[in-house]
C-alpha cells in the first residue's frame, strides 16, 4: 500500500505537508473540467464527500491527469478500495501505459480473481500478449484463486502460438469451462486464427448451447481461412435454427458475398439490414459500402454513404477506396477533400488510397506531397502497408528509382514489399532488374514466396524470354499444386505464349479454370501477337459459347489481334460489339482502332476517327497515328501527329525517334538533325535497342554494334559468311533503315551489326545445327533485318523466332509468319 507520508508522483517523492498546497491546484484543474466544487480549505476530512471521482475518472484523457488523480486517490484514502484501484488499472491501460497499470495492480494487497482478470485484460488491450499469459499463470500458481470464465477469453486472444493455445485449452477443460459460451467462442477464434478450422468446427458442433457470439466466431473463422462457401452454409444453419443475424454477422458475411460474386445474397442481406434497423450501425454501413464497391456498384455505395447519420474515418476511407479501386481517381479525390472539410484527419488507410489515386492520375506533384505527409508522420517506419503503397505509387508513375529507395527505407519488409518491387521493375520494362531482385528475395529465408511472387516473376521472365528459367518455376508450381491457380496459370500461359511456345500455352489454357475472362484474355492476346488473328477470333467465339462474359481487356486483345493480322472489318465489328456488352471504349480501345486503321494504310480514315472521338486524344492515340505514318512514309501527317503528341507528352523520347525515322527514311537529314537536337535540349536520350537469347540457361543480351561479348570475333566472322551467302541468293541491303547520314560501306556495317543479327549469329555458333533459335528484341525489328532473317532461316535450315516490341515473327524456309505485314 502507498505510504501516506510520502507519495510517488510525476513530481517526485513529496512530503505530505508540501503536497497539500499543490493538491489544491491539481484538484482545481479537475473541477474546471467536471464542474465539481473547489476546495474550501486544506483539510481532507470533509472534502471526500465533495469530490466527484466519477467525473474525475471521465476527465482523465492524458497520463499526466491520471497520475494527478492517482495522487488524489492516495491522499484521500480511496485507493484502498479494490474497485477504485481496478478502475485506475483500467484507466492507465486505456491511456496506453500498461506499466503504470501493473504498478497500481502490484500495490493492491487483497487481490481477487476480478482484479487479476482486469490486469490480464489490460495487457491484452495494449498488445502485451506474453505478459498477459505470464500473468495468467501467476494467477493459477501463486494465488489461492482459480480462473473463472471471464479469465479465458482475453488469455486465449493473447496466445501467439498454437502451443500456448493448447495449454490454455487444457486449463479450460481441467477447470470445467469448455462449454461456457464465451470461452468456447474464444477457443473457436483461437484455433481459427492458427488455421485449424477443423478443430474449431468440432468445438462448435459439440457445443450444447450456442449464442450469437458462437455463431459469429464460427462464421468469421471460416472466412479468415478462405472457406467462404462453408461460411454461408453455417449462416444457413443459423437461420434454420431461428437465430437472426446481428450487426457482427452482417459485417462478416457481406465481404464473402463480394468474394463469391453473389450479388443476389448481398442484396437480400441489405434488405434484411433495412428491415431490422441495422443500417444505423456504423460498421454495418461501412461494410455495405465496401461490398457494393467490390461489385462496382458505386451508385449504391454512395447512397449508403449519404444516408449515414454518423460517419467515422473508416466510412470516408471506404467511399474513397470504392472510387479509387474502380478507376475513378477524380471522384475519390473529391471525397477526400470533403473528408478534410468535415474536420477528419486522414489515417494510414486514407494515405494508401491517396497513393493509388496519385498513380492513377499520373499526378507526379501530389505523389511527392503524399510521400512527404507520410514521412512527417513517421508512418513509413510504423506500418509496412504504407511503405508498399508508396512503392507501388512510384512504380506506376515510372519513377522506379524512388520506389527502390522507399523499399530500402522500410525497416521490416514483408513478401508484398518484394513482390511490389519485382512487379514495379517488370511494369517499367526492366525485367533484368526484376529478376535480380527476385534472386535477392530467394536468399531471404524468413520471406515465404506466395502467389503474388510467382505472378510477378513469371511476367519478368516472359518479358525477356527466359523460357528455361520460367520452366524451372513451372516445375516448382506443379509440385506445390499452384499451377492450376487461375492467376498463376494465366501467367504461365502468358510466359509460354510470349516465348513462342503456343502449343504449350494452349495445353495450359485447357488445364486452368476458365470461368473468368482472365485466361481467355491471355490466350487471345498470345495468338494476336503471333499474327494468328483468325485463331484469336475463334477463341473468342468459344469463350462466348462457354458463357464467359468478355471484359474491356478482352476487346483490347481482340482489336490488337485484328491489327496485327490486318483484319480491319472484323476490328470495326468488335469495336461496336463491346458497346453492346455495355463496355464503354477507353483510350486504349481507341488507340487500338487507330493502330488497326493506320497499320492497314487507312491513314486519313484513322485521322478522321481521332477527330470524331468523344474523349480527348492522349499520347497513345497520336503515337499510334505517328507509328502508322512511319510505316507508310507519310511525312506531312506524321509531322502533324508529332506536334499534337509533343503537346500532351513531350518527355517520351520514343516519339522523337519515330519522327526522326520518318525523316531519315526519305533522306531528309535536316529534319532528322532538328528532331534530335530538340530531344537533346529537353535532356532526353534514346532507349538503346537490344536483343536477347537464352542459351544453356543463360540469357545473353546484345546491343547494336556490341564489341564486348566474349565470342565477339566468332559472331562477326559468322555474320560475314552469312552476308556473303545471302547476297548470292539475291539479298540487297536496304539502306533506308540506316538512320545516320554516312557512306555506303559504313551503312552496310551498321545493318550487319544490328542487335538481332548479333544474337542470331551467336545462336547459330552456340547451338546444334538445324535447332530452333529464339530472339527477343525490345524495339520493333527493322525491315532490312526482317528480310535478312528470312534468308538466314533458309541458309541454315533453322526456325528462327523473333519477338519484337509489337509481335512475333516465325521465320522458316525463307518465309515469315507475318506475311511481311507488321
Amino acid at each position: 500500500m502507498y505510504s501516506f507520508l510520502s507519495i510517488t508522483t510525476d513530481f517526485g517523492i513529496l512530503n505530505i505537508s508540501k503536497f497539500l498546497p499543490l493538491l489544491r491546484r491539481h484538484y482545481q484543474l479537475f473541477s474546471a473540467a467536471t464542474s465539481s466544487p473547489h476546495f474550501s480549505s486544506y483539510g481532507l476530512e470533509n472534502q471526500n464527500e465533495e469530490i466527484d471521482f466519477n467525473s474525475l475518472f471521465d476527465s482523465c484523457t492524458k497520463t499526466l491527469l491520471a497520475k494527478r488523480l492517482h495522487a488524489l486517490l492516495v491522499v484521500s484514502g480511496k485507493i484502498q478500495s479494490n474497485f477504485i484501484s481496478i478502475r485506475l488499472v483500467n484507466l492507465y491501460a486505456s491511456l496506453g501505459d500498461v506499466s503504470l497499470s501493473r504498478g497500481t495492480f502490484d500495490q493492491i494487497q487483497r487481490k481477487d480473481v476480478y482484479t487479476w482478470n482486469s490486469m490480464i485484460s489490460a495487457y491484452v488491450r495494449n498488445g502485451h500478449f506474453r505478459e498477459a499469459i505470464d500473468c495468467f499463470y501467476q494467477l493459477l500458481l501463486v494465488t489461492k484463486f482459480q480462473a473463472d470464465f471471464y479469465t479465458f477469453p482475453p488469455v486465449l486472444k493473447a496466445c501467439q502460438t498454437l502451443v500456448d493455445g493448447r495449454k490454455i485449452h487444457c486449463w479450460v477443460f481441467k477447470l470445467g469451462f469448455q462449454w461456457d459460451v464465451f470461452v468456447a467462442a474464444s477457443l473457436i477464434h483461437m484455433y481459427s486464427r492458427f488455421g485449424f478450422v477443423g478443430i474449431a468446427r468440432s468445438l462448435f458442433d459439440d457445443m450444447p448451447f450456442r449464442d450469437m457470439g458462437s455463431w459469429n466466431a464460427m462464421i468469421s473463422g471460416l472466412i479468415q481461412n478462405g472457406n467462404a462457401a462453408q461460411a454461408l452454409d453455417v449462416l444457413d444453419e443459423m437461420r434454420l435454427e431461428g437465430i437472426n443475424m446481428d450487426s457482427v454477422t452482417v459485417a462478416s458475411i457481406l465481404p464473402v458475398c463480394a468474394q463469391l460474386g453473389d450479388i443476389s445474397t448481398a442484396t437480400l442481406i441489405h434488405l434484411y439490414v433495412i428491415k431490422h434497423g441495422l443500417e444505423f450501425e456504423l460498421f454495418v454501413s461501412n461494410a455495405l459500402i465496401n461490398m457494393y464497391a467490390k461489385f462496382g456498384n458505386l451508385g449504391d455505395a454512395q447512397k449508403v454513404f449519404q444516408q449515414m447519420f454518423l460517419r467515422d474515418v473508416v466510412s470516408w476511407n471506404s467511399i474513397i477506396a470504392a472510387y479509387e479501386q474502380n478507376d475513378d481517381p477524380v471522384t475519390a479525390r473529391g471525397f477526400f477533400f470533403k473528408m478534410q472539410l468535415n474536420g477528419l484527419e486522414p489515417d494510414l488507410l486514407t494515405l494508401v488510397s491517396l497513393a493509388s489515386i496519385a498513380a492513377q492520375s499520373r499526378d507526379y506533384k501530389n505523389s511527392r506531397s503524399v510521400h512527404g505527409f507520410i514521412m512527417r508522420r513517421g508512418w513509413l517506419m510504423e506500418a509496412v502497408v504504407i511503405g508498399n503503397a508508396v512503392m507501388d505509387m512510384y512504380a506506376k508513375l515510372g519513377v522506379i528509382d524512388s520506389a527502390h529507395k522507399v523499399f530500402n527505407l522500410i525497416p521490416v519488409k514483408d513478401v508484398v514489399s518484394w513482390n511490389t518491387l519485382i512487379s514495379g521493375y517488370t511494369q517499367n520494362g526492366l525485367a533484368s532488374e526484376a529478376i535480380e531482385v527476385y534472386r535477392m528475395m530467394e536468399e531471404c529465408r524468413e520471406i515465404k514466396l506466395n502467389q503474388g511472387t510467382w505472378v510477378s516473376i513469371l511476367a519478368a521472365y516472359a518479358h525477356v524470354g527466359a523460357l528455361q528459367q520460367g520452366m524451372r518455376i513451372h516445375g516448382h508450381l506443379i509440385k506445390t499444386n499452384l499451377h492450376l491457380d487461375v492467376f498463376v496459370g494465366t501467367c504461365l500461359i502468358d510466359l509460354y505464349g510470349k516465348c513462342g511456345r503456343l502449343v504449350d500455352a494452349m495445353c495450359l489454357f485447357y488445364q486452368v479454370p476458365r470461368e473468368s475472362s482472365v485466361p481467355w484474355n491471355a490466350i487471345i492476346s498470345c495468338h494476336g501477337i503471333h499474327g494468328h488473328g483468325e485463331k484469336a477470333l475463334k477463341l473468342f467465339r468459344e469463350m462466348q459459347d462457354e458463357g464467359v462474359k468478355p471484359d474491356h481487356v478482352t476487346f483490347i486483345s481482340l482489336l490488337s489481334a485484328c491489327s496485327h493480322s490486318g483484319l480491319v472489318d472484323e476490328g470495326k465489328w468488335f469495336f461496336h460489339l463491346m458497346q453492346e456488352y455495355g463496355i464503354k471504349p477507353s483510350l486504349k480501345h481507341y488507340g487500338c482502332m487507330v493502330d488497326l486503321l493506320g497499320r492497314a494504310g487507312f491513314l486519313e480514315m484513322a485521322y478522321d476517327f481521332i477527330k470524331d472521338m468523344p474523349l480527348h486524344p492522349d499520347a497513345s492515340i497520336w503515337g499510334a497515328l505517328l507509328g502508322a505514318c512511319r510505316i507508310h512514309g507519310n511525312i506531312e501527317l506524321g509531322k502533324f501527329a508529332s506536334d499534337r503528341l509533343f503537346e500532351v507528352d513531350s518527355e517520351n523520347v520514343g516519339y522523337y525517334v519515330l519522327l526522326s525515322n520518318i525523316y531519315a527514311n526519305v533522306g531528309k537529314w535536316e529534319g532528322v538533325d532538328k528532331v534530335r537536337s530538340l530531344a537533346r535540349e529537353r535532356g532526353l536520350k534514346k532507349t538503346p535497342g537490344w536483343s536477347s537469347i537464352e542459351v544453356n540457361r543463360r540469357v545473353d543480351i546484345f546491343y547494336t554494334g556490341n564489341q564486348s561479348h566474349p565470342k565477339c570475333k566468332e559472331i562477326y566472322a559468322e555474320l560475314r559468311i552469312l552476308t556473303a551467302k545471302m547476297k548470292s541468293l539475291g539479298y540487297i541491303p536496304d539502306y533506308s533503315f540506316v538512320l545516320q547520314d554516312v557512306e555506303e560501306d559504313e551503312k552496310e556495317h551498321i545493318l550487319t551489326s544490328h542487335s538481332e543479327r548479333l544474337a542470331i549469329a551467336f545462336g547459330i555458333i552456340s547451338t546444334p545445327p538445324k535447332s530452333a533459335i529464339r530472339i527477343f528484341k525490345n524495339l520493333r525489328v527493322c525491315g532490312d533485318c526482317h528480310n535478312a532473317t528470312k534468308f538466314i532461316s533458309r541458309i541454315t535450315e533453322r526456325e528462327i523466332v523473333v519477338r519484337d516490341s509489337k509481335r512475333f515473327h516465325h521465320f522458316k524456309n525463307g518465309i515469315c509468319s507475318c506475311g511481311d505485314y507488321w
